[in-house]
């Protein structure tokens, strides 16, 4: 096997076997830490003088077989196969002090007896013959005393012998302290010392590993997270081999954990329990807060040169204050401690007094019991408590431990699970919350921390929230709750769909309360009226002080919610809309408000301003990220793809409402799941996939969310699916639930969401142009400010009832509302209308013009096309081509159209009333074409003019339009 960074050692060990071998006896110590490579070592030397011939004697010493005499020796000798090992059951001979030199007597003042002296000849007789003699013992620091007294005899009498004796050692401080070490060092020898890889010699093994040279941080980080111990280094390549050439960092896994337990229990026992102290610890805070408290409360000490003894490395030995907190845990005298992290840093488990790896810490831990770990655990935190480190840091330990001390523990875990919340870590501040609340008894304690717990789990898993909140119900309406928990109860309610109750229980509280809790509930009730879009409170409520135009909060959230009443209730301008996206700005998103953020974002949109409330809405979408609460990134994700669908982006629609609808589960969105779902359903049937939209629409809904604005949309998207794939009086269906709710919710949203436009569109497909004609001039009649979007609309279908004439200076107006308010897919479509109403004009230029806008937006869009496409070619072009082909000439436009009303079943009565011509003009019109077209019979119509590819009015405007009454 290759060895790393080991020439020099390797060059040591050679050259004292050359010495040796001219009959001058030589001892060898390798020392090096618990996974140097010692043993590694010791072999690819060996293989050297067992080329040349020599003898090799090899064992090694066992910590368990120290109290067997001459233990080692009989495995020396039993290795060569030598029948003459001494006995250890021959009793031992008294000799007399006088028989040794005082070299071979021990600093215990004990002798060698006679099986040590017979062993001891053995081997001197070994090396009198033709052969060297190479003697191995690997741990020899764990050898008997028996054996290490013949192998000391033995030096003594090697020195003009063919003797080589290889000892390796351990440079743990226990090894230092042992007889055998101690003895060992007082010879005459040479040393060779393994210290850890360079990060060169790490690099170079793991190109020999894997094949290939890695860059210069992979290596680093492998060498950062072993400090060169070979063991670690081969234990990290291992677990990182499975990924072949694409390693790019060093992946800890099962050969990791086990060399690093392999190296813990290969020291001493307070060694263990230093490390499992400072895995325990594991973070850098732990020991700082406990060193700060302890240096704190310490008398200074008195300045003094450096110690001889601080470590080399590069890492911060550790502070006298901190030491003395371990050696506590521990139970470790706080040299014995100090004594224990310079092993464990020598040997790369430590940088300084952390763990390198976290794995490392994973893996002494779970080498404990639960009872030990938890009592550790338990025991920090009792200490970090009385030194007065930060609540977190206790809580972290008390979590672990899995107990709440009395009377303290209780008071810390809230302060920490408020900290955690707060750095949003809802995780740790979930767990903190939930010991607190196993342990206690006190009912309206108990309520407090399910209203907290319930607030935490809300910004990431509403459903999860809920188990907490529905138990609360009636303490809230009891008035048992503080109103801040009140407000999280009537939030639950509210999302649920349950906003009766959720009105109920306000206006029965709100008397009983100061101004400051009742613009609390205000506000809440504020929301369910304008988010929800519920029925607003009767007078009998507003009696009770709950008058949400007298409570609108204004010092609370920056002034938004007093924004936002003048945006949803006045008439939109843009003071009004700007001045709520300046409120946003510094908004800072909690538990309370992310209904309101929603509903301002939604404001400002359809105040005809989609552009800033998309930069806002992006702006709280990245804070939301950044703090990684799922339930904001959904809500705010949902209002994100709306604002797109009001601009006409409908890839970004459908996209942004499907990953909003994904990520959270169906539990969580409650009635607000019609948010997400109305808007791809829009988006994917404007695209014409029609698909995917009946998989949305065949998503179970929960049925409160018909009670909401959300069950509205949701409806009118349906709705708008039917018309789109041929079922209109499904439609239709849909559209008249949507009025029935409409009018027992709140009638102020009614002027923002054009149903009435929604009822005109069904009634034309179906051909009831008089009926669609009296919603269309019913939506045009609404008091207060419109959105634009909607007004266009409206005007849009009373265009579609009305004659050419008034036709086009209707959409000539919607056309300008649409602009004003960015809507592009609603702008192609009357861009088309326009068109074809230019078409029945005779204004086939106009007509060729505006047809081009209307694609131009559709492509924008990523809709198709809502014109023909011969309206998109020109003339010249098309007749050219049609000459060239040498077919049938190319009927005029005024033929085109005349031919394309009698091929949809129009009399020539019809057509003229139409196109305001004459019926002879009609009639002249047709023979013409039954000509050009070979036709016998009006029958034949149809198919001649597919045949001939002759385009004709716009399919879609004639089976959307009936003619004017």
């Amino acid at each position: 096997m290759r060895l790393f960074d080991r020439s020099n050692d390797l060059h040591i060990l050679n050259e004292a076997f050359t010495e040796s071998t001219s009959g001058n006896g030589q001892l060898v110590i390798i020392v090096g830490g618990p996974g140097a490579g010692k043993t590694q070592l010791l072999h690819e030397f060996l293989d050297t003088p067992d080329r040349l011939g020599a003898r090799i004697l090899q064992g090694t010493a066992c910590p368990t077989e120290q109290n067997q005499p001459m233990s080692l020796l009989r495995r020396l000798l039993g290795n060569d196969g030598v029948g003459t090992a001494p006995s250890v059951t021959v009793p031992p001979t008294e000799v007399p002090r006088g028989a040794f030199t005082p070299s071979e007597e021990h600093r215990d003042g004990t002798a060698p007896g006679e099986p040590e002296l017979v062993a001891a000849e053995t081997l001197l007789r070994l090396a009198d013959g033709e052969r060297p003699l190479v003697i191995a013992v690997d741990d020899a620091h764990l050898m008997d005393r028996a054996s290490l007294r013949a192998v000391v005899h033995l030096l003594h009498r090697s020195r003009f012998r063919r003797i080589l004796v290889v000892c390796t050692t351990s440079g743990q401080p226990d090894a230092a302290r042992s007889a055998a070490y101690t003895e060992l060092i007082r010879q005459p020898h040479r040393r060779a010392r393994l210290g850890p890889l360079s990060e060169r010699a790490v690099g170079e093994l793991i190109a020999a590993q894997t094949g290939s040279h890695r860059p210069a941080g992979v290596v680093r980080a492998f060498h950062r997270a072993t400090a060169g111990n070979p063991l670690l280094v081969h234990a990290l390549l291992d677990d990182s081999a499975r990924f072949g050439r694409e390693m790019n960092r060093p992946v800890a896994g099962t050969s990791y954990r086990q060399a690093v337990l392999s190296l813990v229990h290969r020291g001493e026992p307070r060694h263990v329990r230093v490390i499992r102290t400072l895995a325990a610890l594991s973070a850098p805070v732990s020991v700082t807060a406990l060193s700060a408290a302890a240096s704190a409360a310490a008398p200074p000490a008195p300045a003094s040169a450096p110690s001889a003894s601080a470590p080399a490395s590069g890492t911060a030995p550790f502070a006298p204050a901190s030491l003395a907190v371990v050696a506590e845990l521990a139970d470790t005298p706080p040299a014995g401690a100090e004594e224990a992290v310079e092993a464990l840093d020598s040997v790369g488990l430590l940088d300084g007094h952390v763990l390198r790896h976290p794995t490392a810490a994973t893996a002494v831990l779970d080498d404990m019991t639960p009872a030990d770990r938890a009592g550790l655990h338990g025991r920090i935190a009792g200490l970090l408590y009385r030194s007065g480190a930060p609540a977190r840091e206790v809580a972290r330990h008390l979590r672990a431990a899995d107990r709440v001390p009395s009377p303290w523990g209780a008071s810390v875990l809230r302060a920490a699970a408020d900290q955690a919340l707060a750095a949003d870590d809802v995780e740790s501040c979930g767990g903190y919350l939930r010991l607190v609340l196993r342990d206690c008894s006190d009912e309206r304690e108990r309520n407090a921390l399910s209203a907290a717990l319930a607030r935490a789990e809300w910004r990431t898993n509403p459903a999860a929230a809920g188990t907490h909140l529905e138990p609360l119900r009636r303490a809230a309406l009891e008035g048992a709750l503080s109103t801040r928990d009140t407000a999280g109860v009537l939030r639950h309610m509210l999302w649920q769909g349950d906003t009766e109750l959720a009105a109920e229980t306000v206006a029965a509280l709100v008397s009983g309360h100061s101004p400051e809790d009742a613009q609390i509930l205000a506000e809440v009730e504020f929301v369910r009226q304008w988010f929800y879009g519920v029925a607003l409170p009767t007078r009998s409520t507003w009696a009770t002080g709950l008058d949400p135009r007298r409570h609108v909060p204004t010092c609370r959230n920056g002034g938004l919610t007093a924004q936002v009443a003048m945006l949803v209730g006045g008439v939109a301008t843009d003071d009004s809309a700007a001045a709520v996206a300046q409120a946003l700005q510094g908004h800072q998103l909690d538990h309370l408000n992310l209904e309101l953020v929603a509903m301002a974002l939604l404001a400002i949109a359809h105040a005809d301003r989609p552009a800033l409330a998309a930069d806002a809405c992006g702006a709280l979408l990245e804070c939301a990220a950044d703090r990684r609460a799922t339930t904001w990134q959904a809500l705010l994700g949902s209002v994100r793809a709306e604002i797109a669908l009001l601009r006409g982006d409908m890839t970004t629609a459908a996209q942004g409402a499907r990953s909003a609808l994904d990520s959270l589960h169906e539990q969580s969105w409650g009635v607000l799941a019609g948010l997400p779902l109305s808007t791809a359903i829009f988006a994917q049937t404007a695209m014409g996939a029609y698909d995917d939209a009946e998989e949305l629409l065949a998503r179970d809904v929960p049925e409160p969310m018909f009670r909401t604005v959300f069950g509205i949309q949701y409806l009118r998207a349906r709705g708008h699916h039917y018309l789109a794939t041929d079922r209109p009086f499904a439609a239709l269906n849909d559209f008249e639930t949507c009025s029935q709710l409409m009018r027992q919710g709140n009638s102020s949203l009614q002027k923002g969401i054009p149903w009435r436009s929604d009822l005109a569109l069904a009634n034309l497909r179906i051909g009831r142009p008089g009926t669609a004609r009296k919603w269309a001039e019913e939506q045009l009649r609404l008091p207060g400010g419109h959105s634009s979007r909607a007004r266009a609309m409206g005007l849009r279908m009373l265009a579609a009832t009305s004659k050419p004439h008034r036709r086009t200076t209707l959409l000539r107006e919607t056309v300008d509302l649409l602009k004003a308010c960015g809507d592009q897919h609603t702008l192609a479509q009357a861009y088309a209308d326009l068109s074809a109403a230019h078409y029945e004009l005779g204004e086939y230029a106009r007509a060729r013009l505006v047809a081009r806008q209307a694609a131009r937006e559709a492509k924008a869009c990523s809709v198709e096309s809502p014109v023909d496409a011969h309206l998109l070619e020109d003339p010249a072009t098309r007749s050219e081509a049609s000459g060239a082909q040498g077919g049938p000439a190319l009927l005029s436009d005024a033929e085109c159209r005349v031919a394309g009303l009698a091929a949809l079943g129009y009399t020539n009565r019809e057509i003229s009333g139409r196109l305001h011509v004459t019926i002879s003009t009609v009639e002249q019109h047709l023979t013409r074409v039954y000509r050009k077209l070979n036709v016998a019979s009006r029958s034949e119509l149809p198919s001649k003019m597919l045949e001939h590819r002759i385009p004709k009015l716009s399919d879609r405007w004639a089976t959307t339009h009936s003619p004017a009454g």
